[in-house]
């Protein structure tokens, strides 16, 4: 059973590149809109606002989950387990409830950094582990290497690039995907489609790609600063596409539109 199966869950709320009060004030709104998941990491330099904003909200704290991940810097013996402490200070949390590796080491060998993160579950730091931007292989290679289940890969998954091979990798190993980057940082609203999809079910073209996302069985991270547009994104539950309109809204996945390539991250592997 995947933690994103409570549907609070798989409406996450992302916090890059959100800080300081900007970020503290759309946590409470998100808050007060149903929100029930954050995702933050190291390298965002906001775990400890977000956990400052958590520890003020009258939301109980066991009802939220954290996702935070470890920057690719601090994959080795002398830095993984202590920046997981100071993760855990500045989120004022006793444990971690999702602890991911934000990227692989490039095209390299993946188990070093899968033991390091497995060490950290094994010392109580966090109740479930995971991955980010794993490739298929990468996703069979951590299925066969590791003894505790990966909650998550989180990826880049939105309606402009196509990720058939990885939801086929995520069915095979059982490793659920989340997205980031769910609305192609506004690029998905250059297709009328998703507006004209959207018309007949009283629902913006944000919405439908976001449904669109959860009916491929991916859990959805999200970010906006106006309340009506995080309201919007976490209202996607009350309808659903037909298997028509999910077919039209999966050709345009052809456009293989990657925001996180190796121009502008250098950790990116290969992808598949």
């Amino acid at each position: 059973m995947s933690i994103y199966d409570a549907g609070v869950y798989q409406r996450g709320f992302g916090t890059f590149p959100l800080v300081g009060e900007e970020l503290s004030q759309a946590v409470h709104v998100a808050l007060d809109v149903g929100y029930r998941a954050f995702d933050t990491a190291q390298w965002y330099g906001n775990e400890g606002v977000l956990g400052s904003a958590l520890s003020e909200a009258r939301v109980l704290r066991h009802d939220i989950l954290v996702t935070t991940k470890v920057h690719p810097e601090n994959m080795d013996d002398s830095r993984f387990l202590t920046s997981v402490e100071r993760s855990l200070r500045d989120l004022r949390a006793d444990v971690i409830d999702v602890l991911l590796l934000h990227w692989p080491p490039g095209d390299g060998p993946v188990e070093p950094s899968l033991e390091l993160l497995q060490e950290a579950h094994r010392r109580g730091y966090a109740r479930h582990i995971g991955v980010s931007n794993y490739t298929t292989a990468m996703m069979r290679r951590a299925k066969a290497f590791l003894d505790v289940p990966l909650a998550v890969n989180q990826v880049e998954f939105h309606p402009l690039l196509d990720q058939r091979k990885l939801l086929g990798a995520s069915l095979e190993t059982g490793i659920p995907l989340s997205s980031y980057c769910s609305l192609a940082r506004g690029e998905i609203f250059k297709y009328p489609v998703l507006s004209e999809i959207g018309d007949r079910h009283a629902k913006s073209a944000a919405q439908v790609a976001l449904r669109w996302i959860l009916q491929k069985g991916v859990a959805v991270n999200a970010m906006s600063t106006r309340p009506a547009n995080m309201r919007a994104n976490f209202d996607v539950v009350d309808f659903s596409l037909t298997p028509d309109e999910m077919l039209q809204i999966d050709g345009l996945t052809v456009a293989n539109y990657r925001i996180s390539n190796a121009d502008v991250v250098p950790y990116a592997p290969t992808w598949d």
